[in-house]
């Protein structure tokens, strides 16, 4: 396992650039989805970043762990192959079918309150504290505003229930994919997110054959937005997303999930002239101050070390 987390300037740019990519991934899904199915979506992504992945990592020398690892360890690795990627994306694909995309949202900014009690238990240096804790509660209620009245109102559909459980457990993936991972062996980062990028290719295109039957055909513009799906917000993200959980911890790459919603509003209404809620602002002042004193500890310790001669 790795040492204690560090939190650095390169590691909030990390997450921030997270944020904005993920949250700007839901204008380009909508497009997507006007082409092709949702599970052949998911498949068609994480194959094309897996490939793409592959390309790189051999040009690297397919380096992955530093030394001789357990079957445990390798076990490990499959699982968070699940949960990271497969999974939760099958999940949502299926579960947004019956809920609000306000309850999805929400859903998705509760993985920073799943990552926090599994952490405490199961990485060093990632202890519950009051702070930490009040700090992710808060940065929560804010998430809640800022998608508003849609965040928990019901869809009317008959498995709504299940869409909702659906969502939740995806969240529930992508905090135990995190905690897993963050608790893995010294391992080369690349090797890893392109690992676990094949992990997911295998999980989830044999399964899209079997729920959706043949990949459909698409038009050139899918094929586009899919490789564009595939290259940044998969590709790209996820060894980011690995880069960030091996240096900084799963708690600190958990505040991504309160950015998604923020930047989806956002972009949303810059691109699309969706409206903005009035309550924007009070959102984004609770997200920030939830985020600050939930990384209290790190913020002192980034800036002290800024001002050092």
């Amino acid at each position: 396992m790795t040492a204690n987390p560090e939190i650095t300037w390169s590691s909030w740019a990390m997450v921030a650039t997270l944020g904005l990519t993920w949250g700007g991934t839901f204008l380009v899904t909508e497009i997507a989805l006007t082409g092709i199915t949702p599970f052949w979506l998911a498949a068609g992504r994480i194959g094309f970043a897996a490939v793409l992945m592959i390309i790189i990592w051999r040009a690297l020398g397919l380096r992955l762990f530093s030394e001789p690892v357990s079957h445990s360890t390798l076990l490990a690795v499959i699982a968070i192959g699940g949960f990271s990627t497969a999974i939760p994306f099958m999940l949502l694909a299926w579960g947004q079918q019956y809920v609000t995309g306000g309850f999805a949202g929400v859903s998705m900014a509760s993985v920073a309150l799943i990552v926090l009690p599994l952490s405490h238990f199961f990485v060093p240096g990632e202890r519950m504290t009051w702070r930490r804790t009040l700090g992710f509660v808060i940065g929560f209620v804010g998430v809640c505003i800022l998608i508003g009245g849609q965040a928990f109102e019901s869809s009317g559909a008959s498995l709504e229930t299940a869409g909702r459980l659906a969502c939740v457990s995806a969240a529930c993936c992508y905090g135990i994919s995190s905690v897993l991972m963050r608790r893995l062996p010294a391992v080369d980062p690349i090797g890893l997110s392109t690992v676990l990028l094949l992990i997911a290719a295998v999980i989830t295109i044999p399964l899209a054959i079997v729920i959706e039957g043949p990949p459909p055909r698409p038009d050139t513009q899918t094929l586009v937005v899919i490789a564009f799906l595939g290259l940044i917000p998969t590709a790209a993200a996820n060894m980011l997303r690995v880069l960030v959980i091996r240096s900084a911890g799963p708690v600190f790459m958990s505040l991504t999930n309160y950015q998604v919603p923020l930047w989806s509003v956002l972009l949303g209404a810059w691109f699309l002239s969706e409206p903005l809620p009035p309550s924007l602002l009070l959102a984004m002042s609770l997200i920030l101050v939830g985020v600050g004193l939930s990384q209290y500890g790190a913020l002192r310790r980034l800036f002290r070390r800024s001002d050092a001669p």
